[in-house]
């Protein structure tokens, strides 16, 4: 049902680069509107699990995305008093660290190439169905039309809103820095220092010239949800300043960390009306605790895609999207959620227990874990 189709996508992030690609690859006239004036990402790193890569895989990218982003072997948990290791999980099959602005780029480049148009300072403020037309008011002003939209628009998408107008957003008491260091010498692993209320994670990117930072810390204090906002990096600093030396001699580095908000949103009720889908953030916001954001992404535009390419109008294509993506993106999110609390248990009984019961694993049975999370990491979307 694609060839020849003509198909609009809101946002240039990457599952709206992602869905373009892979709807221009089965013969739609894709464009996408991008509220930026370049397409660009704030420089941070991601993780692209193996769910992930087959997406990339049948996209024609891993191999490119893969020779830039050396897979991680393993995750470690570490107490944060002295680093000591508390448990080791090791990653089977490739967990690749990527820079997102390389994952832009590989995904931007590809998509052109496919003859996708990209529209950039195109800000899209409010979304309306009108029966087989999306009606679209910009920013300046002005209102097109368009035929089958896809919304792939964020966190605050103007689509979600006109999907799910009672959809709320709880903020969690927990605020996110982030930030790009030059490389350290890590091992190619990720390592988590967990401590009571807050904990931080780090692992090399571009092959080990980058380390990337994510630290995150409960507070009462309410922080806006956008990362693009940056904070005084001596708030950074002291929210860590019981961390091992090596912690705080990396975040003395830090210039000028992002800091943004962690909001809970729950999944969009409604995916779909008429000619107009979300995927990505727009339909299933996550926290950043199971690195699975952007490998939803990847996934919801493959599968979004493939319905529209094997189904005869886009109302079933979107139906059967919806009916396939919603109960594997709930699930996920509700496993983010509770990989918060397990970083922050405080100093107690069950802190102790916890970090008891890993190292037992970790010593009798470290796969035992690891296979906990196999459901999301070796679910492949392009099979079948």
């Amino acid at each position: 049902m694609l060839l020849g189709q003509t198909i609009t996508v809101i946002g240039g992030g990457i599952a709206g680069l992602a869905v373009a690609l892979a709807c221009a690859r089965r013969g739609a006239a894709v464009t996408v509107l991008e509220q930026a004036p370049a397409i660009s990402e704030v420089g941070a790193g991601l993780q692209i699990s193996p769910n992930g890569r087959v997406v990339l895989q049948a996209l024609g990218l891993a191999d490119g995305i893969a020779a830039g982003a050396p897979p991680l072997h393993a995750v470690s948990l570490r107490d944060f008093r002295r680093g000591a290791e508390v448990f080791r999980m090791p990653l089977s099959g490739p967990f690749h660290p990527v820079h997102r602005v390389d994952l832009i780029e590989a995904l931007r480049g590809a998509a052109e190439a496919a003859g996708v148009t990209i529209r950039l300072g195109v800000r899209v403020t409010d979304v309306t169905v009108d029966g087989d037309e999306v009606r679209l008011t910009l920013a300046d002003g002005a209102e097109e039309v368009h035929g089958i939209t896809l919304a792939a628009d964020g966190l605050h998408s103007p689509a979600r809103k006109a999907l799910n107008p009672r959809s709320r957003a709880l903020f969690t008491g927990q605020v996110a820095w982030r930030a790009t260091l030059p490389g350290r010498d890590l091992p190619p692993e990720a390592q988590v220092f967990m401590g009571p209320g807050r904990h931080l994670v780090r692992y090399p990117l571009r092959g080990g010239a980058q380390t990337n930072i994510v630290a995150v810390e409960e507070r009462d204090t309410w922080a806006d949800e956008d990362w693009t906002l940056q904070d005084d990096p001596k708030n950074l600093r002291a929210a860590f300043i019981d961390f091992p030396s090596e912690i705080r001699e990396m975040l003395a580095e830090v210039t000028a960390p992002n800091l943004w908000g962690l909001a809970r949103h729950p999944v969009a009720k409604t995916w779909h009306d008429g000619p107009l889908a979300l995927l990505g953030d727009a339909a299933h916001p996550t926290l950043p605790f199971l690195a699975q954001g952007a490998n939803m992404a990847l996934e919801d535009a493959w599968v979004l895609a493939a319905c529209l390419a094997d189904d005869d109008s886009p109302i079933a294509a979107f139906t059967r999207y919806q009916a396939t993506r919603k109960p594997r993106c709930h699930r996920i999110v509700e496993a983010a959620n509770d990989n918060a609390t397990a970083y922050h248990l405080r100093p107690g009984p069950m802190r102790m227990a916890a970090h008891t019961a890993l190292r037992l694993a970790n010593r009798f049975a470290p796969h035992v874990v690891a296979n906990r999370f196999a459901w999301v990491h070796r679910h492949d979307v392009t099979n079948g």
